[in-house]
């Protein structure tokens, strides 16, 4: 009873497979697009930063001090959202994501200032390694002001000095950051392609009827549909960590059980999108331009050219919806910082919620449009 619908998927899937290779058009989705946009994004993408939220760790408290938090706080560049006591306190911050920078000035700041020269800490988040490097310009800028105006006022000949410590990501490079991030965008191009032109291909080449008065169930048809898709963004996105880690050299500090439970799941909410997609389209150009439909606003949504803290909050609550901006999180975590399952799994439960309405949807859809 089981074997037997189990035969027919496999044979829906195989034919499915057979379409996708025997059509030049498809085999380019597939194989070329991917491989163009990981060389140019690792080697070519960055981004421009808007504003960075700070914490202050002030152990001197004298007016030097005050001073230079002072002019941290009126730049317009930085934002203060903590005060930090200890240095137990500064991790969290951290790893949370609260902060970008943490501004450490030590209990002689104001005296070794007066002797010459004294130290300021830059505790920088490096998982970002462009918005990391613009925060330390940024610093830069303030730290040289500050020692021109409080040489020109006291008669001495005071530096600051900066001592960065950059978390995650050492030598800040942003093939660290970029390359992580590719794994989700070319993984969702390539599966919602696949599977949005899937049904629309069956009715433009007019066998979609010939599936009507086969043996197939509907949840076998959409079965035999949802699998390639599955199959081959699972094929894409091992490569393209692959290619991470072994020629951008980016390190995996994670287990490969936490990152492929994030593209499982992701993988499954991209295939429900697009069967949806595929259910209402009549020609795969129908197909393929609700696809970019979708694609477009889910990519710039999921944070991965944007900070989604830079954005309205309104647009911020509508990323909620959209499974990329989970599945980034959980790349950069598993990549940068070696989350483990149990960390990441406030990212993990929103892509299961997704996909399954989406799938759910997509067999209503299908079912629909059978009867």
């Amino acid at each position: 009873m089981i074997m037997a619908p189990l035969r027919r998927i496999f044979a829906l899937m195989r034919k499915e497979f057979l379409s996708l290779l025997k059509d030049k058009r498809s085999r380019m989705v597939i194989i070329v697009p991917p491989i163009v946009q990981l060389l140019v994004f690792g080697y070519a993408a960055t981004f421009d930063l808007e504003r960075v939220p700070f914490a202050v760790y002030n152990e001197d408290r004298t007016a030097a001090a005050r001073e230079l938090v002072a002019r941290f706080d009126s730049s317009p560049n930085f934002e203060q959202v903590a005060q930090v006591h200890s240095d137990a306190e500064i991790a969290p911050l951290v790893d949370a994501q609260q902060v970008l920078l943490v501004l450490n000035l030590g209990p002689e700041f104001s005296r070794d200032l007066h002797g010459g020269g004294a130290s300021v800490q830059m505790i920088v988040d490096g998982r970002d390694s462009n918005t990391s490097m613009l925060v330390l310009n940024y610093a830069r800028v303030i730290v040289r002001q500050f020692n021109a105006e409080w040489a020109e006022r006291a008669g001495l000949p005071a530096t600051a000095r900066i001592a960065v410590r950059s978390w995650f990501n050492p030598n800040l490079q942003s093939r660290w950051f970029m390359v992580p991030g590719i794994v989700a965008l070319l993984t969702l191009v390539v599966t919602l392609l696949v599977t949005a032109l899937s049904v629309a291909r069956e009715r433009e080449q007019g066998t979609f009827d010939q599936l009507l008065v086969t043996p197939f169930h509907p949840y076998e048809i959409l079965a035999g549909k949802s699998l390639p898709g599955f199959v081959i963004g699972l094929l894409e996105a091992s490569f393209i960590i692959a290619v991470a880690s072994l020629w951008f050299e980016v390190p995996l500090q994670g287990s490969l059980l936490t990152l492929y439970a994030g593209l499982t799941l992701f993988l499954l909410s991209a295939i429900g999108v697009g069967l949806m997609i595929s259910s209402l389209a009549v020609t795969q150009q129908q197909g393929l331009l609700g696809a970019f439909l979708f694609l477009v606003p889910a990519i710039i949504l999921s944070g991965f050219t944007t900070p989604i803290a830079n954005m309205p909050q309104i647009v911020q609550d509508l990323t909620l919806l959209n499974p990329m901006r989970y599945f980034e999180i959980i790349l950069r975590t598993v990549f940068l910082e070696g989350a483990t399952l149990e960390q990441v799994a406030g990212q993990l439960w929103p892509m299961a919620l997704i996909g399954t309405v989406s799938l759910s949807l997509a067999a209503w859809l299908f079912r629909r449009r059978l009867y």
